[in-house]
């Protein structure tokens, strides 16, 4: 007879070892404790429908399939990544079809929710609200920005955080106890390559248990010592995702250690980024972003020694490139700061998306023909070259109506600070030029 129809069909460990209580749930305190509103609706065997948003290897399946365990809830799951409209009715139909027949509560389980576009996500409407199923969603996206406000409003968010080296130890020596998992193979591992194990799960459960599962085979007379865990590591990288949450929170600690002048801050997390497999280019384009954002005039060196890092990376690659970012990263970080420019910006398109399309003044237009000569094109326009001090003091290069805008105020940090004397005696002068254009309360 075949061996696999005889054989127990293969579970990974991860799956084995799910936790069946909430007692044997590791990780989430913050969530599951005694006095939270989750932990108590578990305990008392009450439901409500929820998003569990979180990273990898936290839990939330595992959460999902106790809730449903522990209050004798019928359990359904479906995956937004496979599934469908059509499976979205089936599930339905199921649903409808268990609570006839027993009259107990269901639970729609909807992996990767974020998946799902608007339309799906609005089939699940109507079942939520009239109590067909008990909705549980899990996602690794912000449910803010990647579900339905209708969803949304009738569902509980709940965010699972990342699990420490404690609970990944704790994970990984309740699978080595355990009958029936690894116990049987007389595994030993002491504390110190237990914690390697712990820490290259990056707080992730499932991948932790997936590396002791391998490191088992790997193990020699039964021991997992330092060769096997270097055979088993092989340069993994730490979790990294470059399109969620984990990536968006990484690169915005990194843009807030450059503004807070943190260099060490801003160097460990260029390291985390680049450690975990982020497009170096990409963090270049962003430190330039940084340079201009932040630093503006204060440090106009900033921008250049951005674009030179940029320049050296598409040149030279890794690890030349990457050595190259991090010099530009920690003299950001440690520039003068200014965000004048970056606000006049943002103030300056306001004003154009606001006040529609306002004249050239005659003396600022272009005059290259005699017609437009004719028409006043140019006309008393001063040359500032031929002014005193290269400075035609009175003159006005706005509109008639914008004449006392201020959309730029340089900080007093940097060369910065000198800008804004420059433009102080400038400004000085035009208000004591008797050739103003507009002066104020007389605009034309």
């Amino acid at each position: 007879m075949n061996e696999s129809a005889t054989s127990p069909a293969y579970v990974p460990l991860a799956a084995r070892m799910r936790p069946r209580s909430i007692e044997d749930f590791i990780g989430q305190e913050h969530i599951l404790g005694p006095e939270t509103p989750l932990g108590r609706a578990v305990r008392s065997g009450s439901l409500h429908s929820m998003i569990l948003w979180g990273p990898p290897g936290v839990g939330k399946t595992s959460l999902a399939r106790m809730l449903a365990e522990t209050t004798n809830a019928h359990f359904q799951s479906i995956s937004a990544v496979l599934g469908g409209v059509k499976d979205i009715r089936a599930a339905v139909e199921a649903a409808q079809a268990e609570r006839r027949a027993s009259g107990r509560r269901n639970i729609l389980f909807v992996d990767e929710v974020h998946r799902f576009n608007k339309g799906q996500q609005d089939a699940f409407l109507p079942y939520v609200e009239d109590g067909t199923v008990v909705f549980v969603g899990a996602t690794t996206e912000n449910p803010s920005f990647e579900l339905n406000s209708a969803l949304l409003s009738r569902a509980r968010v709940y965010k699972l955080r990342s699990l420490t080296e404690v609970d990944i130890a704790r994970v990984l020596r309740r699978a080595l106890s355990a009958d029936g998992l690894l116990a049987d193979r007389l595994l030993s591992i002491d504390d110190e390559s237990l914690l390697r194990l712990a820490r290259a799960a990056d707080g992730d459960a499932r991948r932790s248990l997936n590396l002791l599962e391998v490191a088992a085979d790997l193990a020699r007379d039964g021991v997992i010592d330092d060769a096997a865990l270097a055979e088993l590591f092989g340069g993994d990288a730490r979790r990294f995702d470059k399109g969620g949450d984990v990536f968006h929170d990484q690169i915005s600690a990194l843009h807030k250690a450059v503004r807070g002048s943190s260099p060490d801050a801003a160097l460990y997390w260029l390291a985390r980024m680049l450690d975990g497999g982020c497009d170096p280019l990409y963090v270049a384009r962003r430190v330039v972003r940084m340079a201009a954002e932040d630093i503006g005039n204060a440090d106009p060196r900033a921008l250049s020694i951005a674009l030179d890092a940029w320049d050296t990376q598409e040149r030279l690659g890794s690890p030349e490139g990457e050595l190259a970012i991090a010099q530009a990263v920690a003299y950001l970080a440690c520039a003068a700061k200014s965000n004048a420019v970056y606000v006049a910006w943002k103030a300056a398109r306001a004003e154009v998306e606001a006040g529609g399309s306002v004249e050239v003044p005659l003396h600022l237009r272009n005059a290259p023909t005699a017609l437009m000569k004719s028409l006043g094109h140019g006309a008393e326009y001063r040359y500032a070259h031929d002014e005193p001090e290269g400075h035609a003091a009175g003159e006005n290069y706005f509109p008639p109506e914008l004449a006392e805008k201020r959309f730029y105020h340089p900080v007093d940090r940097g060369l910065e600070k000198q800008i804004a004397e420059k433009l102080r005696s400038l400004r000085e002068r035009d208000a004591a030029s008797a050739l103003q254009r507009y002066p104020r309360g007389k605009r034309t």
